[in-house]
């Protein structure tokens, strides 16, 4: 049994899923074999992962199984054996991919900053480099991350934000790409053709003639720190050091409230570590299912 809060939580959450997966997400998961309706659904499945991760806490699937099969057996009597569960969330990946924009895309809130978006990436460790990764190949390699200092096997996860002063900035989009990926490269490609639009990065985004060409065809700037260049003289920096230096803080405050919304995933969902993970599959849900699980707590708990 669960307190009668968590529980009309429970309710809120299993009708919401199952109302976006008759419309959408069945579409991404759909079988064709004799085994098209099993009696234990993908809408119970899902609502077991995502409640089980954003209100009671439980990070890895095993304590999922465990505290369903233990507290919510009532509500769902048909829960299968665990390796079952386990196959069942693994072959709903695209699912929780949906269901992740589907969060984000309907649920901006009302102070965000529509001409106005922060860029930054994290890793997704799958190993630390002191191992050679096995997992996922096919979507992971060796990376650095700069800001931990450290060279890890995984993903990178690429996060486009709507800005909010003195808040959290809300998702636009979300981009993988394996550890080794530039994040300006990724920016170009994915990002690139937004129109009037004010990009708030760090000094890896820094190409001032790609950035001056898609100033003049979509309008659209880029801010990052200020770097020196090679062969700058001493008396150049310390002319225009205080303007630098006043411009460079005003970009880095503005931007830094993307860093806290990486840490507040992490904190919420450990999306981090994905030691755990085994499969391609399984890495898709390890990200899909706790930026799921982090932004459908914020609408119930709204």
């Amino acid at each position: 049994m669960i307190p009668k809060v968590k529980e009309l939580k429970l309710i809120s959450m299993y009708l919401y899923i199952s109302d976006i997966y008759n419309i959408d997400l069945r579409f991404s998961c759909q079988r064709f074999s004799n085994n098209a309706k099993p009696e234990f659904t993908d809408e119970e499945a899902m609502t077991i992962y995502l409640y089980c991760m954003s209100i009671e806490q439980r990070f890895k699937v095993k304590q999922i199984y465990e505290f369903a099969n233990d507290h919510l057996r009532s509500w769902f009597p048909l829960l299968p054996s665990y390796v079952a569960f386990n196959q069942r969330i693994n072959r709903l990946s695209e699912a929780f991919r949906l269901l992740t924009h589907n969060l984000t895309a309907n649920n901006m809130p009302l102070d965000c900053l529509p001409n106005e978006s922060l860029v930054d990436s994290m890793p997704i460790i799958t190993c630390s480099a002191k191992r050679e990764g096995k997992v996922a190949r096919e979507i992971t390699d060796k990376g650095f991350c700069s800001t931990k200092g450290i060279y890890y096997y995984g993903m990178k996860l690429h996060t486009l934000a709507f800005h909010r002063p003195n808040r959290l900035p809300f998702p636009e989009q979300f981009q993988l790409t394996t550890a080794s990926e530039h994040d300006l490269s990724l920016f170009k490609q994915a990002w690139g053709e937004i129109k009037y639009r004010t990009f708030y990065g760090d000094k890896i985004y820094l190409d001032s003639q790609y950035f001056k060409s898609l100033y003049e065809q979509n309008n659209s700037i880029m801010l990052t720190p200020v770097r020196g260049y090679r062969g700058q003289t001493d008396e150049s920096k310390q002319r225009d050091k205080a303007a630098n230096d006043l411009f460079s803080k005003a970009v880095s405050t503005v931007r830094q409230s993307i860093e806290s919304l990486f840490n507040w995933l992490i904190e919420k969902t450990d999306i981090q570590r994905a030691s755990k993970v085994r499969s391609a599959k399984g890495l898709m849900v390890h990200v899909f299912g706790r930026l799921a699980a982090a932004y459908i707590v914020c609408i119930f708990n709204s």
